[in-house]
């Protein structure tokens, strides 16, 4: 089977760089499948997992925004953050999320910023379901 060259990056540096028979991938304007030879194009991200399958298993990367750039025979992420499940303190992301979630509570009542509370927790809850938690 084919495959496409995949990289990740961050300001940080690059999380992943290998070859993948596919990427799936949530931009702001729905979910993207992409396959080698696919059409060239740009599209900003939504917060969630990337999913890179190769050889029957998938693998998924926690993508918080930035962009995908898909040519032919290549795809580049360039994303705000980037983590792989064993870059994922998990812990760490169960305590954002309670955060998140008392924060969302509280903004009912206050004035507390309700998007920003909500892409928190979306952040959160992406890092604990790619870390298969």
């Amino acid at each position: 089977m084919s495959t496409i060259n995949v990289n990740v990056v961050t300001p940080d540096g690059a999380v992943y760089d290998g070859d993948v028979e596919m990427v799936s991938a949530r931009s702001q304007n729905g979910e993207l499948g992409i396959l080698p030879g696919h059409i060239p194009l740009v599209a900003p991200l939504s917060v969630g997992a990337v999913r890179l399958k190769y050889e029957s298993k998938i693998h998924l990367v926690a993508v918080n925004g930035g962009f995908v750039e898909v040519r032919p025979d290549s795809v580049t992420i360039l994303a705000e953050s980037a983590e792989t499940p064993s870059q994922i303190d998990v812990e760490r992301a169960r305590r954002a999320k309670e955060r998140a979630e008392d924060r969302i509570e509280r903004a009912k009542q206050e004035e507390i910023d309700y998007q920003r509370a909500r892409l928190a927790l979306k952040r959160a809850v992406t890092r604990i379901e790619v870390a298969g938690e």
